[in-house]
């Protein structure tokens, strides 16, 4: 165990997702209360006015090889002036603290948050040179060149998709569908079996419908730009539910200034001609469709229940019925898959032509089965490597596919990143609008997450509840929560 002990709280998620990137399988425990005698790494974190420190203690043979010196690290930093500026600087010295520790660097530094390219996309904005950029991201959070250019290029990339969109006086749709044919080993969304709620969909699409209806004119007066459907496996519906929903969409919105519309067509076993068929007929211009790999022995251990045949087939159909712009969702670092296994699929992905591929490094959330049945997979290898991580990447570019948008999560196999990447003039907009948080989102169903912008720039989110039970009984709930959007838009709302 690894257990840290501070003179006062603050920064907790930070020094505990900062530690976890070092050391993903250990237990650690952060709070004021003495160490545990289980612990045989202790760091002590001091805030003072005007300085941080820690200092390091334990039974670990790693912290032989460092002096008392290198033990203790401080940092003048004014406590009160700004937290941004402390918590750059706790980072800083528990980074290099870590890194002495460990004798690894992590490709994105002391980047712990999701969204690494917001940094130089404001830098950017700011007019700082592609060079200063360079310079601050390797001098302020030690990110590796790679991942500084990876970054500042999807920046760049991002910049010029939005100065084409005036994304301020506009909103975007999100869906929630929150039902899946079975539940991978790896998920922790807030989705459930298809077969638990077979009975209550038709309920479920009422409730839906109910809560576009309320919450149509709460957007006023900004315009709809873009829609995205997602899940769960929004292709769990009927093909009538589903034009039950999409018909409700279209007639209470307003789409005339929608961009893109976006349904996650998500797993091959969930997918038919008859859906998709729906999907055309209501103008759906992108889609996705997931294999996560194309290894048969890998979908049968993670829990997709169709096969790599399916996939193709469902790509087949999907082009003749005259779908033109198909994202395919990949995970690398998935139990057992190495570069054989992920260069397989990369050559079966670029038979298939997709528009868009974006290419996940696997995420070991609490919530999911893998991460609570870890020991049972501990003779399984989970290999995510800067080169497979490069291989996924250069394929794509061979497919004239070029990256647009970056995220990561907690818990990332190898602390990489998920990068989506496209066809010029492809790209999903909403995608890059969700990464970026310059613009406000109606996001409807259970789990469901609004988030709405102010002027100022600063978010607040409305959440609904994520069980589908309580939402079903609570619907009119989740619509009254949302009455303070038109005060939040005109940025009059204030927290009580």
């Amino acid at each position: 165990m690894i257990a840290v002990q501070y003179n006062k709280t603050d920064f907790e998620y930070d020094i505990y997702s900062l530690i976890k990137e070092f050391y993903p399988r250990e237990e650690i425990r952060v709070d004021t209360a003495p160490f545990p005698e289980e612990a045989s790494l202790r760091i002590t974190v001091v805030y003072g006015e005007q300085e941080i420190s820690l200092t390091a203690a334990g039974e670990w043979e790693e912290l032989e090889k460092l002096t008392p010196e290198q033990r203790t690290r401080r940092i003048a930093v004014e406590y009160d002036r700004s937290r941004p500026d402390t918590k750059s600087a706790l980072k800083k010295i528990l980074y290099e603290l870590l890194t002495d520790l460990s004798g690894r660097e992590q490709p994105w530094g002391d980047l712990t948050g999701i969204r690494p390219t917001k940094i130089p996309m404001q830098w950017l904005r700011e007019g700082l040179s592609e060079d200063q950029i360079r310079r601050k991201m390797k001098e302020n959070y030690f990110v590796s060149d790679r991942k500084t250019e990876l970054a500042l290029d999807i920046a760049r990339r991002e910049k010029r998709l939005l100065d084409d969109l005036d994304y301020r006086k506009g909103y975007s749709l999100y869906i929630g569908i929150p039902f899946c044919p079975s539940i991978c080993l790896y998920c922790s969304f807030s989705s459930s079996p298809l077969h638990v709620w077979k009975d209550r969909v038709d309920d479920y699409v009422t409730a839906l419908c109910r809560e576009i209806d309320q919450t149509v004119p709460l957007m006023e007066p900004l315009q709809l730009q873009t829609i995205y459907m997602g899940g769960g496996t929004p292709t769990t519906l009927s093909p009538e539910q589903m034009d039950r929903v999409l018909t409700h969409v279209e007639d209470r919105f307003d789409l005339s200034g929608v961009r893109e519309f976006t349904v996650e067509a998500g797993r091959p076993d969930s997918i038919t001609k008859e859906k998709l068929e729906v999907l055309r007929r209501h103008g759906i211009d992108r889609i996705s469709i997931n294999p996560q790999t194309m290894n048969q022995k890998t979908l049968d251990l993670i829990g997709r229940h169709h096969t790599v045949e399916e996939i193709r087939e469902c790509f087949s159909m999907a082009r003749s019925l005259g779908f033109t712009n198909i994202n395919a969702d990949l995970i690398v670092g998935l139990p057992g898959e190495g570069m054989d296994e992920v260069a397989h699929t990369m050559e079966e992905i670029r038979a298939l032509a997709p528009e868009s591929v974006t290419v996940h490094s696997l995420a070991l959330k609490r919530a999911a089965r893998l991460s609570q049945m870890w020991a049972e997979y501990g003779e399984i290898s989970f290999m995510s490597s800067d080169r497979i991580m490069e291989h996924t990447g250069e394929v794509c570019a061979q497919m004239g596919l070029v990256p647009y948008y970056l995220y990561r999560q907690k818990n990332m196999a190898g602390n990489f990143e998920n990068v989506g990447y496209a066809l010029p003039g492809q790209e999903c907009l909403y995608n890059i609008l969700i990464m970026e948080e310059v613009q406000s989102i109606l996001a409807l169903g259970a789990g469901a997450s609004t988030k709405i912008i102010f002027p100022d720039e600063h978010i607040e989110r409305v959440e609904n509840v994520k069980d589908i039970r309580s939402y079903l009984e609570r619907t009119d709930e989740m619509i009254a929560r949302k009455s303070v959007i038109p005060s939040m838009i005109a940025g009059t709302w204030k927290k009580n």
